[in-house]
């Protein structure tokens, strides 16, 4: 990785290409801590947001902190990624959306207009509730009178002035930077909280000083075993199931097209983290509403919510399965095997040693099934990995396996596209 980054800097066009990135993302982090909405005091609300297990800590650090800090990117590209997911979904069910989808580029240009003004709604949408929000927790400076109905109008035009902005940086990384804007945009917020993790790490290493010997154990295997998960997450999203295609071979007047042999890639990490989002979204919905309204813990209604406790074993468990369920339901919606074993029949292509039709699509059904289990148990198995520890060590762990699958993922496309960039530059070309 290293040395493909020093080789990219040394081609003018992408070291300009890297710099433009850094820029963009700096000017990102720097609205995220530095710019502050006028009328509030967001420090009532740092408690709330620092609950474990709360939805409002999960947004938090995916918008690398700006949310419970009440700056002017406090949304991030949150509207942004729902408004994607949301659109993804319904071009299975509208078939206006599917036809725009498969109408090449103009199509997706058509796509992504819809996508933009859905998150504009959705910004507006979630800044209207983060302004009752930050009301209800006495983080308004002014709330009655004509003082009151102008701030909130300068609130909330600042949240979503802020989101909106936020995803028109990320297309211009898109345009004249490097990888995928969204996607670094989360990258940097993610691991700009890394001086929590050096925090917390410190803060238990004076605990071991002070007489809890147990933290010395413990701070080292947990260390070794992140760098392991790391290298298990490495694997398993390069991984990929590889079905062998023969193409028949047919003549054309004078010239003889097909006779070669390729594969459909299946990826093991079909779904990417879309699956930890959902189950992450649902799961917290009970610990954000027993932080919301203070529910007492003796009360069977209490009781109810005390059982989705982030430390819990019922918390793992719900979140073990859930994550199982949308990563099945996720690959249902984006891979459709009759259409694969049709499209494989239209360019006279064949997987060997079995028919065409009903057979070819029971069996990439059959491989899409092992593979799907496979790549749900990774993910199930990455993001309750950080609980179970929590819950043997008593450690609080900063880091989950949404973010470390996140800062990988995010790593490794940008290596591939520094990569891709230097191959073309370095192409000789047909005429040399």
């Amino acid at each position: 990785m290293f040395e493909t980054f020093k080789n990219a800097w040394k081609i003018a066009d992408l070291r300009k290409k890297i710099l433009y990135t850094i820029m963009v993302i700096a000017v990102v982090r720097l609205g995220s801590v530095a710019l502050p909405v006028p009328f509030l005091d967001p420090s009532s609300l740092q408690s709330m947001v620092n609950q474990t297990g709360s939805m409002l800590g999960y947004i938090d650090i995916l918008t690398g902190g700006a949310f419970a800090n009440a700056t002017i990117f406090a949304l991030s590209i949150t509207p942004y990624i729902n408004a994607s997911i949301i659109i993804n979904l319904l071009t299975i069910a509208i078939p206006p959306l599917e036809r725009l989808s498969k109408e090449g580029e103009e199509g997706r240009r058509k796509l992504n207009k819809i996508t933009r003004y859905t998150a504009l709604g959705l910004a507006v949408a979630l800044s209207v509730a983060y302004y009752f929000l930050l009301k209800r927790q006495g983080a308004l400076l002014y709330t009655g009178g004509f003082a009151g109905i102008f701030s909130a109008i300068v609130i909330i035009t600042a949240f979503t002035a802020g989101a909106m902005l936020i995803i028109w940086l990320g297309e211009q990384i898109d345009k004249k930077g490097i990888g995928n804007g969204i996607s670094l945009i989360i990258f940097a917020g993610i691991v700009s909280r890394g001086k929590q993790l050096v925090s917390a790490i410190i803060a238990y290493f004076k605990l071991a000083a002070q007489g809890e010997w147990k933290f010395y154990i413990y701070i080292p295997l947990i260390l070794v075993l992140a760098v392991v998960i790391i290298g298990f997450v490495v694997m398993m999203t390069e991984a990929e199931r590889r079905v062998p295609v023969q193409y028949a071979k047919r003549v054309v007047g004078r010239k003889m097209y097909g006779g070669q042999s390729s594969f459909i890639p299946i990826k093991v990490n079909m779904s990417g983290v879309l699956p930890i989002i959902f189950a992450s979204s649902i799961i917290s919905i009970p610990g954000t509403i027993k932080a919301f309204f203070d529910t007492d813990a003796s009360t069977w209604w209490g009781k109810f919510l005390s059982i989705f406790d982030y430390n819990s074993l019922a918390y793992a468990i719900i979140y073990f399965l859930l994550i199982m369920a949308f990563n099945y339901f996720y690959v249902a919606v984006q891979y459709n095997p009759l259409e694969i074993a049709n499209n494989l029949r239209k360019n006279n292509g064949t997987i060997p040693g079995i028919r065409a039709g009903k057979p070819t699509v029971d069996f990439i059904t059959r491989i899409l099934s092992k593979v799907t289990l496979i790549g749900a148990l990774f993910l199930a198995v990455i993001a309750v990995c950080p609980i179970g520890i929590s819950a043997a060590t008593g450690m609080n762990i900063a880091l989950g396996g949404t973010s470390i699958l996140i800062v990988v993922g995010v790593s490794l496309e940008v290596v591939r596209s520094l990569e891709a960039q230097m191959m073309m530059r370095h192409h000789k070309g047909f005429l040399e």
